[in-house]
């Protein structure tokens, strides 16, 4: 199983930014960010191919981008124009099994979380 840790959580206030980041052990060939609200169901919010392509959550389309470093094993996440609703656990996730795909329940390795929070 890939191995992988997320970390650039933290505070921040609607409007601001924050970049994420998940070291990862082995590439697999779809890997994804995913966030969880307290009394709310796994989201996945962007998912990158092994070709740099990205699919996103119309919820953070146009605000979030994500993208791998092959060099580094970094999976980012980069957070702009952050709302209140944004506040999550945030998860990154590899191994969807050959699917391009959101759905978190296809990822079969998945880090710790970061705590992302935005006060309003």
């Amino acid at each position: 199983a890939v191995q992988l840790a997320e970390s650039g959580g933290g505070s921040v206030q609607a409007g601001g930014s924050l970049k994420l980041s998940c070291v990862y052990s082995a590439s697999a060939e779809h890997m994804g960010w995913f966030r969880q609200a307290p009394g709310k169901e796994r989201e996945g919010i962007a998912t990158t191919n092994s070709y740099g392509r990205a699919i996103y959550a119309d919820s953070v389309k146009g605000r979030f981008s994500a993208w791998r470093d092959r060099a580094k094993k970094t999976l980012y996440l980069q957070m702009n124009s952050l709302k209140s609703e944004d506040t999550a656990m945030y998860y990154c996730a590899a191994d969807s099994g050959g699917f391009f795909t959101r759905d978190y329940g296809r990822f079969k390795s998945w880090g710790r979380g970061t705590q992302v929070t935005v006060s309003s």
